[in-house]
């Protein structure tokens, strides 16, 4: 069964909690500590400086922004409609650095870049590699945390006091040192009445067979000889049921960023400890393929390979035997610190040796070996690391057990979360936890466990209370990535954009709580939804003004559009027509509250299949009595928003924008078109 902590504490934890006296050195005092120097922490740490109060910001880690400047470049978004406040304000700096509107797949260390100018201009105090030791806790606040140096333990510990706190760790330490109530593990489903929560197995990145290939994989070392024993991580525990929970974890990896620049490039190395029997699997799958004649190449089968700007890549799992470490990262949650350091290394281990084995070992075809050689280590990312990320992608550690917990039945729209301050909008989805033996048909074979991909549908709330812990146990702490949500619902959630909304949140609800004099519980949630609706980044300037083709009274569809679900679209469907068609306008109405300069900005999603886009669109703007008209080319376009200047409008106008098909061949999208004031900082 799953690892449940209740709020009655387990014995260890009772070494550092309510007993405790005070530490007596170097002792540090603010309204807001936050915990953890994830994305999310980042964005804690100014958004509460924004709001006026003293911060501390303590990262265990040297570098800050987590998985958004540790790799994950091609950001898992969902659907952009989703993305709100400082967080959309991140990937908008982020578009400042490639002179565009906005950028979702960046280098590390212009995400890097972009997290110390927040902690630079909000004057963010932080203390690196620093980490939790001990809490005090009187009733149910927490009174006071003690860290330690984590590069030199031997020095003297410090010790911080704080109104409210924020636990923006990928593991969720300060929640548990603070006897909250979580879980590590999948629930089974009949825990929230689900379906896709616990044991699943499934087709996505599985071993064959499959459609396309009949054959199975032999899970012993020597093929057909049980008594040889298993290949190297594959599990010996039997197969549990369907939807059955367990204490496992989906697998962690390491987001890779590599290139085939020879200027800017580190040759793959035979690692120390390389053990080409950890591939074994992988040899017996490329070897089997190999032998139907299949035209086998990295990013179609074995490497996610998603180029990022300047030759780079954001290099994920994929297939059946890649970057995820399957199985090896169970102790990880609740593990010593010297414990997770030993995993993350073996996960380094494990990845460096896979680039090696695909790019030299003799199993691997010779067309293979050739396309993994080509690539290499970007020299000019992680620099201090040799070249590999910061920060191993922990998928799922701990999750908060709070006040709300959001379920699969929130992410399909059967339940609406009440006290909306966020959304998330990705599929749910579950990277594999365990590699197990199957048989069927008399034949034993290998399969992996764990995997779920479930989408389609549109961006739903995320409830405040699920940033909560229950009122009976902490009433000053809130936790934006280790958040209250069943196993299948965390995973669709659990993306670094809708981290950062949250975060702010947090930032925000915690302020109010000291101005409030309340708990973190009972503050006004509609003051906050207002607040954080009103001054998106909190430093005045105006939000933006949408208008989507969903939108009833504030798009006129004229002539024959088709829904799509392009990929990046907003809301739930985009539209597009057939340009040679004559007849056919979209036009967006958008209405201005609010004095300011803004620009226009009309939506592109992503390219459709097979239909390409015309070679032009023109957009047709009216403002009061003035027009303008600009004509973009779709077929060379490397941005997704096509941006006109800033004008100055007035509260009570009405700016449209009118595109029409004008008979040459392509097509045109119609799906959202923003206001984009201009920004006071």
């Amino acid at each position: 069964m799953p690892k449940t902590i209740a709020f009655l504490l387990l014995l260890s934890l009772a070494l550092f909690v309510g007993c405790e006296e005070p530490a007596k050195t170097n002792a540090y005092d603010y309204d807001i500590c936050v915990y953890g120097g994830s994305s999310a922490g980042v964005i804690a740490a100014y958004a509460a400086a924004k709001m006026g109060k003293t911060v501390l910001l303590i990262s265990p880690d040297l570098h800050l922004g987590g998985l958004s400047s540790g790799g994950l470049g091609a950001t898992d978004i969902g659907n952009k409609y989703a993305v709100t406040g400082l967080s959309r304000d991140f990937y908008r700096r982020l578009g400042d650095e490639y002179d565009r509107m906005e950028a979702w797949t960046f280098e590390p260390h212009k995400a890097e870049k972009v997290f110390q100018d927040y902690i630079r201009e909000a004057n963010v105090e932080v203390w690196y590699e620093h980490r939790l030791t001990k809490l005090r806790k009187k009733g149910t606040e927490i009174q006071e945390i003690t860290v330690e140096d984590a590069s030199q333990p031997d020095f003297p510990t410090r010790s911080v006091k704080a109104r409210q706190f924020i636990d923006a760790t990928y593991v969720g330490d300060l929640l548990a040192m603070a006897g909250v109530s979580y879980i590590a593990g999948r629930e089974p489903n009949s825990t929230y009445n689900e379906t896709l929560s616990g044991v699943q197995l499934l087709d996505k990145h599985q071993f064959p067979p499959n459609d396309e290939e009949p054959y199975h994989i032999d899970p012993y070392r020597i093929e057909g000889d049980s008594s040889s024993g298993l290949c190297w991580g594959i599990s010996p525990e039997p197969l549990a049921e369907q939807g059955s929970g367990d204490d496992k974890i989906q697998a962690y990896n390491y987001r890779l960023c590599l290139t085939q620049d020879t200027t800017n490039q580190v040759p793959f190395e035979r690692p120390a400890d390389y053990d080409s029997t950890k591939y074994e699997l992988l040899k017996r799958v490329i070897q089997a393929r190999d032998g139907i004649g299949w035209q086998q190449k990295l990013g179609w089968f074995y490497l996610r390979i998603v180029h990022m700007p300047n030759g780079k890549t954001d290099v994920n799992n994929k297939g059946p035997l890649s970057t995820d470490m399957i199985g090896m990262n169970y102790d990880y949650p609740e593990g010593s610190y010297e414990r997770r350091a030993e995993i993350e290394a073996d996960h380094e281990s494990y990845i460096r040796g896979l680039l090696y084995f695909l790019s030299h070992d003799p199993g691997v075809t010779p067309d293979i070996r050739a396309e993994m050689s080509s690539w290499g280590w970007a020299k000019d990312e992680f620099t201090d690391n040799n070249y590999f990320p910061y920060k191993l992608y922990i998928r799922e550690a701990r999750r908060m057990i709070g006040e709300y917990v959001m379920t699969e039945h929130h992410c399909l729209g059967d339940s609406i979360a009440p006290g909306a301050i966020g959304m998330a909008a990705y599929t749910m989805d579950s990277h594999n936890c365990q590699r197990v033996v199957v048989h069927e048909n008399g034949k034993a074979m290998v399969r992996n466990e764990g995997d779920v991909q479930v989408g389609g549908f549109p961006p739903y709330p995320i409830a405040y209370h699920a940033l909560t812990p229950k009122q009976e146990e902490c009433t000053n702490l809130l936790v934006p990535v280790c958040l209250s949500a069943s196993h299948i619902a965390y995973g669709s959630i659990r993306m670094e954009p809708v981290f950062m909304v949250l975060a702010q949140t947090a930032a925000v609800a915690a302020s109010m709580a000291i101005d409030q004099r309340s708990s973190v519980q009972e503050i006004d949630i509609p003051k906050l939804q207002k607040k954080l609706e009103e001054d998106p980044y909190l430093d005045g300037t105006l939000p933006d003004i949408l208008s989507d083709n969903e939108d009833e009274g504030r798009a006129i569809i004229n002539g024959n559009w088709e829904q799509h679900n392009l990929g990046g679209r907003y809301k739930k469907y985009a539209l597009i027509t057939n340009n040679e068609v004559t007849g056919a306008s979209a036009e967006f109405l958008l209405p201005v509250e609010r004095s300011g300069r803004y620009k226009v900005a009309y939506y592109i999603p992503q390219p459709m299949k097979p239909a390409p886009w015309a070679d032009s669109i023109h957009i047709q703007t009216t403002y009061g009595e003035e027009k303008a008209r600009e004509a973009f080319s779709l077929s060379e376009r490397d941005r997704e928003w096509l941006e006109l200047p800033y004008r100055n409008f007035s509260a009570g106008d009405t700016v449209k924008v009118r595109v029409q098909t004008n008979g040459k061949p392509g097509w045109i999208p119609a799906d959202a078109v923003l206001l984009v004031a201009e920004k006071t900082r």
